[in-house]
Protein backbone atom coordinates (compact mmCIF):
# COMPACT_ATOMS: atom_id res chain seq x y z
CA UNK A 1 0.00 0.00 0.00
CA UNK A 2 1.14 3.51 -0.70
CA UNK A 3 0.70 4.79 2.86
CA UNK A 4 0.82 3.31 6.37
CA UNK A 5 -2.72 2.31 7.26
CA UNK A 6 -3.87 2.12 10.87
CA UNK A 7 -4.73 -1.46 11.73
CA UNK A 8 -6.89 -2.22 14.77
CA UNK A 9 -6.85 -5.76 16.19
CA UNK A 10 -9.33 -6.90 18.84
CA UNK A 11 -8.02 -9.83 20.88
CA UNK A 12 -4.52 -10.59 22.12
CA UNK A 13 -4.47 -14.39 21.99
CA UNK A 14 -2.28 -16.49 19.75
CA UNK A 15 -3.84 -15.37 16.46
CA UNK A 16 -4.18 -11.72 17.44
CA UNK A 17 -0.67 -11.35 18.80
CA UNK A 18 0.86 -13.13 15.81
CA UNK A 19 -1.10 -10.86 13.47
CA UNK A 20 -0.02 -7.77 15.37
CA UNK A 21 3.65 -8.66 15.01
CA UNK A 22 3.37 -9.80 11.40
CA UNK A 23 1.41 -6.77 10.20
CA UNK A 24 3.57 -4.26 12.07
CA UNK A 25 6.66 -5.82 10.50
CA UNK A 26 5.16 -5.03 7.08
CA UNK A 27 5.24 -1.32 7.93
CA UNK A 28 1.70 -0.73 9.22
CA UNK A 29 0.71 1.07 12.40
CA UNK A 30 -0.96 -1.55 14.61
CA UNK A 31 -3.00 -1.17 17.80
CA UNK A 32 -4.05 -4.32 19.67
CA UNK A 33 -6.83 -4.28 22.27
CA UNK A 34 -7.05 -7.07 24.86
CA UNK A 35 -9.83 -7.34 27.42
CA UNK A 36 -7.72 -9.05 30.11
CA UNK A 37 -6.06 -6.76 32.66
CA UNK A 38 -2.62 -8.01 31.62
CA UNK A 39 -1.16 -9.87 28.67
CA UNK A 40 -0.86 -13.61 29.15
CA UNK A 41 -2.58 -16.91 28.43
CA UNK A 42 -4.52 -19.22 30.65
CA UNK A 43 -4.85 -22.88 29.84
CA UNK A 44 -2.13 -25.44 29.54
CA UNK A 45 -0.41 -26.95 26.52
CA UNK A 46 -0.68 -26.39 22.81
CA UNK A 47 0.71 -28.24 19.78
CA UNK A 48 2.64 -26.35 17.13
CA UNK A 49 2.99 -28.40 13.96
CA UNK A 50 5.61 -27.53 11.30
CA UNK A 51 3.18 -25.34 9.33
CA UNK A 52 2.57 -23.26 12.45
CA UNK A 53 6.29 -23.01 13.16
CA UNK A 54 6.85 -21.66 9.65
CA UNK A 55 4.43 -18.90 10.56
CA UNK A 56 6.39 -18.15 13.72
CA UNK A 57 9.56 -18.04 11.63
CA UNK A 58 7.95 -15.32 9.52
CA UNK A 59 7.79 -13.03 12.57
CA UNK A 60 11.21 -14.07 13.87
CA UNK A 61 9.82 -16.12 16.78
CA UNK A 62 10.58 -19.70 15.70
CA UNK A 63 13.86 -20.00 17.58
CA UNK A 64 12.46 -18.58 20.82
CA UNK A 65 9.41 -20.86 20.65
CA UNK A 66 11.60 -23.88 19.98
CA UNK A 67 13.70 -23.11 23.05
CA UNK A 68 10.56 -22.76 25.18
CA UNK A 69 8.92 -25.93 23.87
CA UNK A 70 9.55 -29.65 23.57
CA UNK A 71 10.19 -31.59 20.35
CA UNK A 72 8.72 -35.08 20.84
CA UNK A 73 10.63 -37.92 19.20
CA UNK A 74 7.60 -40.19 18.94
CA UNK A 75 3.89 -40.42 19.70
CA UNK A 76 1.38 -43.25 19.85
CA UNK A 77 -2.30 -44.13 20.04
CA UNK A 78 -3.26 -46.76 22.61
CA UNK A 79 -6.29 -48.97 23.20
CA UNK A 80 -8.36 -48.12 26.24
CA UNK A 81 -8.83 -51.67 27.55
CA UNK A 82 -5.29 -53.01 27.59
CA UNK A 83 -3.10 -50.05 26.63
CA UNK A 84 -1.64 -51.78 23.58
CA UNK A 85 -0.21 -49.54 20.89
CA UNK A 86 -2.51 -49.19 17.88
CA UNK A 87 -0.49 -46.61 15.94
CA UNK A 88 3.05 -45.34 16.49
CA UNK A 89 4.37 -42.13 14.94
CA UNK A 90 8.01 -41.18 14.47
CA UNK A 91 8.39 -37.42 14.99
CA UNK A 92 12.16 -37.27 14.42
CA UNK A 93 13.36 -35.49 11.31
CA UNK A 94 10.46 -33.04 11.11
CA UNK A 95 12.81 -30.20 10.18
CA UNK A 96 14.30 -32.17 7.31
CA UNK A 97 10.92 -33.41 6.13
CA UNK A 98 8.81 -30.26 6.47
CA UNK A 99 11.25 -27.40 6.94
CA UNK A 100 10.29 -26.68 10.55
CA UNK A 101 10.09 -28.53 13.88
CA UNK A 102 7.06 -30.05 15.61
CA UNK A 103 6.58 -28.69 19.14
CA UNK A 104 4.48 -29.03 22.25
CA UNK A 105 4.56 -25.94 24.46
CA UNK A 106 2.77 -24.26 27.35
CA UNK A 107 0.36 -21.62 26.08
CA UNK A 108 1.76 -19.05 28.48
CA UNK A 109 5.30 -19.65 27.20
CA UNK A 110 4.17 -19.30 23.58
CA UNK A 111 2.20 -16.18 24.38
CA UNK A 112 5.22 -14.61 26.04
CA UNK A 113 7.25 -15.21 22.87
CA UNK A 114 4.49 -13.70 20.68
CA UNK A 115 3.99 -10.68 22.94
CA UNK A 116 7.69 -9.92 22.83
CA UNK A 117 7.64 -10.18 19.02
CA UNK A 118 4.71 -7.75 18.85
CA UNK A 119 6.26 -5.33 21.32
CA UNK A 120 9.62 -5.22 19.55
CA UNK A 121 7.80 -4.74 16.24
CA UNK A 122 6.31 -1.50 17.52
CA UNK A 123 2.73 -2.62 18.18
CA UNK A 124 0.65 -0.40 20.46
CA UNK A 125 -0.40 -3.06 22.99
CA UNK A 126 -3.32 -2.14 25.24
CA UNK A 127 -4.59 -4.56 27.89
CA UNK A 128 -7.60 -3.95 30.13
CA UNK A 129 -9.47 -2.75 27.04
CA UNK A 130 -12.60 -4.92 26.65
CA UNK A 131 -14.48 -4.25 23.41
CA UNK A 132 -18.27 -4.38 23.81
CA UNK A 133 -19.39 -3.36 20.33
CA UNK A 134 -18.20 -2.10 16.96
CA UNK A 135 -19.50 -0.07 14.06
CA UNK A 136 -17.57 0.34 10.86
CA UNK A 137 -13.94 0.20 11.92
CA UNK A 138 -14.55 1.86 15.30
CA UNK A 139 -14.89 -0.14 18.50
CA UNK A 140 -16.46 0.90 21.77
CA UNK A 141 -14.84 -0.18 25.01
CA UNK A 142 -16.57 -1.06 28.28
CA UNK A 143 -15.74 2.36 29.70
CA UNK A 144 -17.51 4.08 26.78
CA UNK A 145 -14.36 5.23 24.99
CA UNK A 146 -13.81 4.47 21.33
CA UNK A 147 -10.85 3.43 19.20
CA UNK A 148 -10.78 3.61 15.41
CA UNK A 149 -8.65 2.27 12.60
CA UNK A 150 -8.67 1.95 8.83
CA UNK A 151 -8.99 -1.84 9.15
CA UNK A 152 -10.66 -3.75 11.98
CA UNK A 153 -9.53 -7.35 12.64
CA UNK A 154 -11.54 -9.55 14.98
CA UNK A 155 -9.18 -11.96 16.74
CA UNK A 156 -11.30 -12.22 19.87
CA UNK A 157 -11.94 -15.95 19.98
CA UNK A 158 -14.95 -18.23 19.93
CA UNK A 159 -17.13 -15.62 21.71
CA UNK A 160 -16.00 -12.85 19.36
CA UNK A 161 -17.79 -9.52 19.63
CA UNK A 162 -16.67 -8.65 16.10
CA UNK A 163 -18.04 -11.90 14.66
CA UNK A 164 -21.54 -10.96 15.87
CA UNK A 165 -21.70 -8.65 12.85
CA UNK A 166 -21.13 -11.63 10.57
CA UNK A 167 -23.28 -14.17 12.39
CA UNK A 168 -25.40 -13.35 15.47
CA UNK A 169 -25.77 -16.98 16.51
CA UNK A 170 -24.06 -18.16 19.68
CA UNK A 171 -21.31 -20.80 19.58
CA UNK A 172 -22.82 -24.29 19.61
CA UNK A 173 -22.01 -27.09 22.04
CA UNK A 174 -20.24 -29.94 20.25
CA UNK A 175 -21.28 -32.67 22.66
CA UNK A 176 -17.76 -32.97 24.07
CA UNK A 177 -16.46 -31.99 27.49
CA UNK A 178 -12.79 -31.69 28.43
CA UNK A 179 -10.87 -31.77 31.69
CA UNK A 180 -7.33 -30.42 31.78
CA UNK A 181 -4.44 -30.31 34.19
CA UNK A 182 -0.66 -30.15 34.35
CA UNK A 183 1.23 -32.81 36.28
CA UNK A 184 4.91 -33.04 37.23
CA UNK A 185 6.77 -35.83 35.48
CA UNK A 186 7.58 -38.25 38.30
CA UNK A 187 9.05 -41.74 38.17
CA UNK A 188 5.50 -43.14 38.37
CA UNK A 189 4.65 -41.77 34.91
CA UNK A 190 8.05 -41.17 33.31
CA UNK A 191 7.57 -44.05 30.84
CA UNK A 192 4.34 -42.39 29.69
CA UNK A 193 6.15 -39.06 29.42
CA UNK A 194 8.83 -40.73 27.31
CA UNK A 195 6.16 -42.00 24.90
CA UNK A 196 3.43 -39.32 24.68
CA UNK A 197 0.19 -39.75 22.78
CA UNK A 198 -3.48 -40.62 23.08
CA UNK A 199 -5.48 -43.39 24.70
CA UNK A 200 -8.76 -43.84 22.81
CA UNK A 201 -11.98 -45.55 23.77
CA UNK A 202 -15.73 -45.48 23.11
CA UNK A 203 -16.85 -41.88 23.49
CA UNK A 204 -13.70 -40.73 25.28
CA UNK A 205 -9.95 -40.23 24.98
CA UNK A 206 -6.95 -39.08 27.02
CA UNK A 207 -4.22 -36.89 25.51
CA UNK A 208 -0.79 -36.39 27.06
CA UNK A 209 2.35 -34.55 26.00
CA UNK A 210 5.35 -32.86 27.58
CA UNK A 211 6.07 -29.19 28.10
CA UNK A 212 8.66 -27.09 29.91
CA UNK A 213 11.78 -29.14 29.32
CA UNK A 214 9.97 -32.43 29.98
CA UNK A 215 9.38 -31.39 33.60
CA UNK A 216 5.59 -31.24 33.23
CA UNK A 217 3.00 -33.19 31.29
CA UNK A 218 -0.11 -31.64 29.81
CA UNK A 219 -3.12 -33.91 30.33
CA UNK A 220 -6.49 -33.45 28.66
CA UNK A 221 -9.39 -35.85 29.16
CA UNK A 222 -12.15 -35.71 26.53
CA UNK A 223 -15.56 -37.35 26.71
CA UNK A 224 -18.97 -37.11 25.13
CA UNK A 225 -21.20 -35.70 27.82
CA UNK A 226 -24.46 -33.79 27.87
CA UNK A 227 -25.69 -31.30 30.43
CA UNK A 228 -22.59 -29.13 30.63
CA UNK A 229 -22.08 -26.25 28.20
CA UNK A 230 -19.88 -23.78 30.10
CA UNK A 231 -16.78 -23.14 28.00
CA UNK A 232 -14.84 -21.26 30.67
CA UNK A 233 -11.34 -22.59 31.32
CA UNK A 234 -11.30 -22.24 35.10
CA UNK A 235 -14.15 -24.37 36.48
CA UNK A 236 -12.70 -26.67 39.17
CA UNK A 237 -13.36 -30.41 38.93
CA UNK A 238 -14.12 -33.04 41.54
CA UNK A 239 -11.50 -35.78 40.87
CA UNK A 240 -14.11 -38.47 41.36
CA UNK A 241 -15.81 -37.23 38.20
CA UNK A 242 -12.79 -38.25 36.15
CA UNK A 243 -12.48 -41.61 37.90
CA UNK A 244 -16.12 -42.39 37.11
CA UNK A 245 -15.88 -41.47 33.42
CA UNK A 246 -12.77 -43.62 32.87
CA UNK A 247 -13.68 -46.51 35.14
CA UNK A 248 -12.39 -49.78 33.69
CA UNK A 249 -9.76 -48.17 31.45
CA UNK A 250 -6.27 -49.66 31.25
CA UNK A 251 -3.46 -49.35 33.78
CA UNK A 252 -1.72 -46.54 31.86
CA UNK A 253 -4.94 -44.52 31.93
CA UNK A 254 -5.34 -45.12 35.66
CA UNK A 255 -1.79 -43.93 36.35
CA UNK A 256 -2.49 -40.73 34.43
CA UNK A 257 -5.75 -40.27 36.33
CA UNK A 258 -3.99 -40.80 39.66
CA UNK A 259 -1.45 -38.12 38.74
CA UNK A 260 -4.14 -35.74 37.51
CA UNK A 261 -6.24 -36.10 40.66
CA UNK A 262 -3.34 -34.80 42.75
CA UNK A 263 -3.30 -31.49 40.86
CA UNK A 264 -5.81 -28.66 40.30
CA UNK A 265 -8.05 -29.74 37.43
CA UNK A 266 -10.43 -27.69 35.30
CA UNK A 267 -13.38 -28.52 33.09
CA UNK A 268 -14.86 -26.87 30.03
CA UNK A 269 -17.37 -27.63 27.31
CA UNK A 270 -16.08 -27.71 23.74
CA UNK A 271 -18.01 -25.12 21.79
CA UNK A 272 -17.42 -24.38 18.12
CA UNK A 273 -18.70 -22.28 15.23
CA UNK A 274 -20.23 -23.16 11.91
CA UNK A 275 -18.25 -22.12 8.84
CA UNK A 276 -18.86 -18.62 7.48
CA UNK A 277 -19.27 -17.97 3.78
CA UNK A 278 -17.22 -14.79 4.09
CA UNK A 279 -14.84 -13.25 6.60
CA UNK A 280 -15.13 -9.72 5.16
CA UNK A 281 -17.59 -6.88 5.80
CA UNK A 282 -17.51 -3.55 3.93
CA UNK A 283 -13.98 -4.23 2.66
CA UNK A 284 -12.51 -3.09 5.99
CA UNK A 285 -13.56 -5.59 8.69
CA UNK A 286 -12.32 -9.17 8.87
CA UNK A 287 -11.81 -12.13 11.21
CA UNK A 288 -8.91 -14.44 12.03
CA UNK A 289 -8.36 -17.46 14.25
CA UNK A 290 -11.19 -18.80 16.39
CA UNK A 291 -13.31 -15.75 15.65
CA UNK A 292 -13.35 -16.87 12.01
CA UNK A 293 -13.37 -20.66 12.36
CA UNK A 294 -13.46 -21.95 15.94
CA UNK A 295 -13.01 -25.70 15.84
CA UNK A 296 -12.71 -28.70 18.12
CA UNK A 297 -9.18 -29.73 19.19
CA UNK A 298 -9.22 -33.19 17.61
CA UNK A 299 -6.65 -32.31 14.94
CA UNK A 300 -4.55 -30.13 17.21
CA UNK A 301 -4.73 -27.35 14.64
CA UNK A 302 -6.66 -24.47 16.20
CA UNK A 303 -3.56 -22.48 17.13
CA UNK A 304 -1.84 -23.39 13.86
CA UNK A 305 -4.76 -22.06 11.81
CA UNK A 306 -4.71 -18.78 13.73
CA UNK A 307 -0.99 -18.37 13.11
CA UNK A 308 -1.44 -19.17 9.43
CA UNK A 309 -4.26 -16.62 9.15
CA UNK A 310 -2.13 -13.95 10.76
CA UNK A 311 0.87 -14.39 8.49
CA UNK A 312 -1.14 -14.68 5.27
CA UNK A 313 -3.19 -11.59 6.16
CA UNK A 314 -0.03 -9.58 6.81
CA UNK A 315 1.47 -10.67 3.50
CA UNK A 316 -1.76 -9.99 1.63
CA UNK A 317 -1.98 -6.45 3.00
CA UNK A 318 1.64 -5.77 2.12
CA UNK A 319 1.11 -7.04 -1.46
CA UNK A 320 -1.99 -4.90 -2.09
CA UNK A 321 -2.70 -1.31 -3.06
CA UNK A 322 -5.81 -1.08 -0.90
CA UNK A 323 -7.23 -2.69 2.23
CA UNK A 324 -10.09 -4.11 0.19
CA UNK A 325 -7.66 -5.82 -2.16
CA UNK A 326 -5.64 -7.14 0.76
CA UNK A 327 -8.67 -8.66 2.46
CA UNK A 328 -9.78 -10.34 -0.74
CA UNK A 329 -6.33 -11.83 -1.23
CA UNK A 330 -6.35 -13.04 2.39
CA UNK A 331 -9.76 -14.67 2.15
CA UNK A 332 -9.02 -16.26 -1.23
CA UNK A 333 -5.83 -17.76 0.20
CA UNK A 334 -7.22 -18.95 3.54
CA UNK A 335 -10.95 -19.66 3.49
CA UNK A 336 -10.93 -23.07 1.80
CA UNK A 337 -8.10 -24.48 3.90
CA UNK A 338 -9.41 -23.21 7.24
CA UNK A 339 -12.94 -24.44 6.51
CA UNK A 340 -11.57 -27.85 5.54
CA UNK A 341 -9.55 -28.15 8.75
CA UNK A 342 -12.52 -26.96 10.79
CA UNK A 343 -14.67 -29.74 9.34
CA UNK A 344 -12.02 -32.46 9.56
CA UNK A 345 -11.30 -31.57 13.19
CA UNK A 346 -14.93 -32.15 14.08
CA UNK A 347 -15.02 -35.38 12.06
CA UNK A 348 -11.93 -36.71 13.79
CA UNK A 349 -13.74 -36.91 17.11
CA UNK A 350 -16.11 -39.45 15.59
CA UNK A 351 -13.24 -41.41 14.07
CA UNK A 352 -11.26 -41.59 17.31
CA UNK A 353 -14.12 -42.09 19.76
CA UNK A 354 -16.26 -44.54 17.83
CA UNK A 355 -17.74 -47.80 19.04
CA UNK A 356 -15.54 -50.25 17.11
CA UNK A 357 -14.44 -52.62 19.86
CA UNK A 358 -11.05 -53.32 18.31
CA UNK A 359 -9.72 -50.21 16.59
CA UNK A 360 -12.36 -47.51 17.12
CA UNK A 361 -12.37 -46.50 13.49
CA UNK A 362 -8.59 -46.26 13.12
CA UNK A 363 -8.91 -47.88 9.72
CA UNK A 364 -10.59 -44.67 8.55
CA UNK A 365 -8.82 -42.26 10.88
CA UNK A 366 -7.12 -39.24 9.41
CA UNK A 367 -4.69 -37.03 11.27
CA UNK A 368 -3.04 -33.71 10.57
CA UNK A 369 -0.05 -35.34 8.90
CA UNK A 370 -1.97 -37.81 6.73
CA UNK A 371 -4.19 -34.93 5.59
CA UNK A 372 -1.07 -33.15 4.33
CA UNK A 373 -1.42 -30.16 6.64
CA UNK A 374 2.25 -30.02 7.63
CA UNK A 375 3.46 -29.14 4.11
CA UNK A 376 1.62 -25.81 4.10
CA UNK A 377 3.83 -22.73 4.32
CA UNK A 378 2.10 -19.43 5.20
CA UNK A 379 5.32 -17.60 4.33
CA UNK A 380 5.12 -18.54 0.65
CA UNK A 381 1.57 -19.59 -0.17
CA UNK A 382 0.19 -17.49 -3.01
CA UNK A 383 -1.61 -14.32 -1.95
Amino acid sequence: MSRPEKILIVGGGIAGMTAAAAIAQQGFAVTLLESAPEFGEIGAGVTLSPNAMKGLDFIGACEAATKAGVEPARQRIQHWEDGRTLVEKDRTGQMDKYGAPYLTIHRADLHEVLTEAARTSGVDLRCGAPVVSSEGTTVTLADGSTVSGDLLIGADGVKSVIRERFDPKEPHFTGHVAWRTLVPVTEDIKDLSDFPGIIIGPGAMITRYNIRNYEAMNLVFFARQEGWTDDGWTTPVDPEEIRKVYQGWCGDAQRLIDAACQQPMYKWALNARTALDSWIIDDNVTLIGDAAHAMTPFLGHGAACGIEDAVVLARALKASDTIAEGLKRYQDARHERATFIQGESNNNADRMQGQDTSLFGLGEMKDEESLGLFEYDPRTVEV
